[in-house]
């Protein structure tokens, strides 16, 4: 069957398709080049919630109420998390500086607090030996706030040497982190003595107070604070009936100053950070003899250990010495059979 088109319906066809052209053309012209304009500048004209619905992501950050007594800690970073709404949360320690006292235990905590993954309580917060009995929510609210992956330190020197602090930490967590900052025992205690004399001028020599009787051919008085405290391998016996070697990182005094990068090497290791801290980070002071930080939390501008670290030492006589590093040798060499380590004191 053949349909026959006459001329007459081609040319109205032809005229309608004409005139939509033309009616297309007209539209796009006039708002295509306009519809930028309708649509919201997000500089300009912010979007509101009844217009366009927000979109809440999750975090992986664990959101907690931060607890307003540490504001003053916060470094600049933990306020604008804070404005953010990502507010850390108090923990109990991880690791603990248990000691030695005048061993470089300030130093050590100086040094690895610089690391973004560690926050550290500012002040000897002395739970294990002198607060216990307040329990652990008021240890826990001495802490720092941290973020969910970040390291808790707290460091009090006279941990080491308390009887009771061995079990108490257990308590709190038996997978705790030690860190014990050893010095030659001799040095450790002219140290000690230089402090103690720089509060009470009046104390008697040094010379005085190692030995019994306070004459230099007697024996070595055991009893006085300066001496006992440099019998590690005492109070290391302790320690270890609570925890594995494995768990307590021995650091030396002497090598912290000499070459801090080394020993913040092997922390670093021992509590499962990335190597953040390395050489780049300090720089020696001659006037003071230790080494200092280019930049450390809460410090911007290269800084050094407060006036009290680098006191200079009264003379003790040669012979003086000589009788403590013999006293010191035996107790020296079942220290080094303990850990394993040889830190060459003679």
């Amino acid at each position: 069957m053949e349909i026959f088109i006459s001329k007459k319906s081609i040319l109205v066809l032809f005229s309608l398709a004409s005139i939509l052209i033309y009616i297309f053309f007209v539209y796009n012209s006039c708002v295509v080049p306009n519809f930028p304009k309708t649509i919201p500048k997000w500089r300009a004209h912010p979007a509101v919630a009844q217009e366009i619905p927000l979109v809440h992501y999750s975090s992986s950050v664990r959101v907690v109420s931060l607890l307003e007594g540490n504001e003053t800690d916060m470094s600049p970073k933990y306020k604008f998390l804070k404005e953010q709404g990502l507010r850390p949360e108090k923990q109990l320690p991880s690791a603990l500086i248990i000691g030695v006292k005048k061993g470089g235990t300030r130093a050590l905590l100086e040094f690895i607090r610089v690391h973004p993954d560690v926050r550290a309580a500012g002040s000897e917060v002395h739970f294990f030996d002198r607060n216990y009995a307040k329990g652990f929510q008021w240890y826990r609210e001495k802490m720092p706030a941290t973020l969910e992956g970040q390291l808790t330190i707290e460091k009090t020197p006279s941990y080491f040497i308390t009887k009771e602090a061995p079990r108490r930490v257990h308590l709190m967590n038996p997978s705790t982190k030690l860190l014990v900052v050893v010095r030659d025992p001799v040095t450790r205690a002219i140290s000690d003595y230089t402090q103690a004399i720089s509060k009470k001028p009046e104390m008697k020599p040094f010379e005085k107070l190692v030995f019994v009787n306070g004459s230099i051919g007697s024996i070595i008085d055991t009893s006085w604070g300066p001496i006992k405290l440099g019998i590690y391998s005492r109070y290391l016996t302790r320690w270890l009936k609570f925890f594995p070697l494995s768990q307590l990182l021995f650091v030396s005094g002497e090598r912290l100053v000499v070459d801090p990068a080394i020993e913040l090497k092997r922390v670093q290791d021992f509590l499962g950070l990335k190597r953040v801290v390395t050489e780049k980070h300090f720089y020696f002071n001659t006037t003071k003899g230790f080494p200092c930080l280019f930049k450390s939390e809460g410090h911007s501008a290269p800084h050094c250990l407060g006036k009290t670290k680098g006191r200079n030492h009264p003379y003790v006589s040669p012979s003086v010495l000589q009788r403590l590093r013999d006293f010191y040798r035996p107790f020296n060499n079942h220290f080094y059979q303990m850990t394993g380590i040889n830190f060459g004191w003679t």
